[in-house]
């Protein structure tokens, strides 16, 4: 999965919804019914006999219209007995020396053989055995790059990953076994790849969506790039992207080049917030990770979902989630709403969409 902290909201339209009574690496300048017994029945109306038709049985469920750009989607193309072999083409550590922990970004072919969306994941089977002499199982990562990769050509797949090390109840050093044969590819190298996988993220077809984005920042890194950074004939983002990013330290942001050019590029369209919960704090004094960052603006965020344009994406630690509830039951209850409820309204509106792990 992703390394960093982030969340996100995407506007499609402006309707409201009826509340109910409750570090750069690239230059990126470039209805079915079904057959039932009928019988007929006169219906008086005015003045004039209509003779009207009655099923016996209601029609068939009509099948749900999603909101989000399903089309064609493909998953599961490569399974473990049989993976994609790609080759990693690039691995640079994209956080500082002083950083508490590394995340590195890395980039592999796919020769277009791996057509995947922005907000879909990967697998990745390490090389080698586990104790027990079998394969290793494999571990999935959120793709970093657009569909179109990070050379435009659609032939590459990006992963931004974090090393795992940590120390056990024991006092031992543990190494998290995929992530750090993640980050120790070196250029030539070849990986298993499985998937693509996932629809959970997939980006809203409307262009002039609302998109905020949370923990995480992997499927955002996509998204953010086929909005700001390429041209599409079929798609063009004229909405607003409000990317909430969290980190521990300054020198852990990633991709903060890149998010930086896209707002200087675009300042209609593309907001940035940072939470860098070792160096900032509030007006209260108290650490500011990313819920606390978007307390800030929590009256306009709730404006916000109360549109049925507005879409939230989270993806990273479970955690992240809660924080954002605590803000927005308080939000909701102003205006009489149970906020618990609300959202299940949103996530079945496909409004309110979370990967956390």
């Amino acid at each position: 999965m992703a390394a960093a902290v982030s969340a996100g909201v995407s506007l499609p339209s402006s309707k409201s919804i009826s509340l109910p009574t409750r570090t750069a690496i690239f230059s990126p300048e470039r209805i079915n019914f079904n057959k039932v017994p009928l019988y007929y029945r006169n219906v008086s109306g005015g003045g004039k006999v209509i003779r009207a038709q009655v099923t016996t049985e209601a029609p068939a469920k009509a099948e749900k219209i999603s909101k989000k750009q399903e089309e064609g989607v493909v998953v599961n193309k490569y399974r473990p007995k049989e993976p994609y072999i790609g080759r990693c083409l690039l691995n640079t550590k994209i956080t500082g020396d002083d950083a508490p922990g590394e995340t590195w970004h890395m980039v592999f072919t796919t020769e277009g053989e791996i057509p995947y969306r922005e907000g879909q994941s990967i697998g990745i089977i390490a090389d080698g055995l586990d104790k027990n002499g079998k394969p290793h199982k494999l571990r999935l990562y959120s793709i970093a790059s657009s569909a179109l990769g990070d050379f435009g050509d659609s032939k590459t797949v990006s992963l931004c990953v974090k090393r795992l090390v940590y120390t056990n109840d024991q006092g031992e050093i543990v190494k998290g076994v995929c992530s750090n044969f993640l980050c120790d590819l070196k250029p030539g190298s070849e990986a298993k790849i499985t998937g693509p996988v996932g629809k959970e993220m997939l980006m809203p077809k409307d262009p002039n969506a609302t998109l905020a984005t949370g923990t995480g920042i992997a499927p955002f890194r996509g998204f953010l790039w086929k909005m700001f950074f390429e041209k599409h004939d079929d798609y063009k983002f004229n909405g607003l992207a409000w990317l909430f990013l969290g980190v521990p330290t300054g020198s852990s942001l990633l991709y903060k080049e890149e998010f930086e050019k896209m707002k200087e590029k675009y300042p209609d369209n593309f907001r940035l917030d940072f939470a860098v919960s070792r160096e900032q704090t509030n007006e209260k004094g108290e650490k500011m990770y990313i819920q606390t960052r978007m307390a800030q603006y929590a009256e306009e965020l709730w404006e916000l979902l109360k549109k049925d344009n507005t879409f939230v994406y989270m993806c990273g630690l479970k955690g992240m989630e809660k924080g954002i509830d605590d803000i927005m039951v308080s939000l909701a209850a102003k205006d009489g709403i149970d906020w618990i409820e609300y959202k299940k309204q949103l996530k079945k509106a496909e409004q309110w969409n979370v990967e956390v792990y």
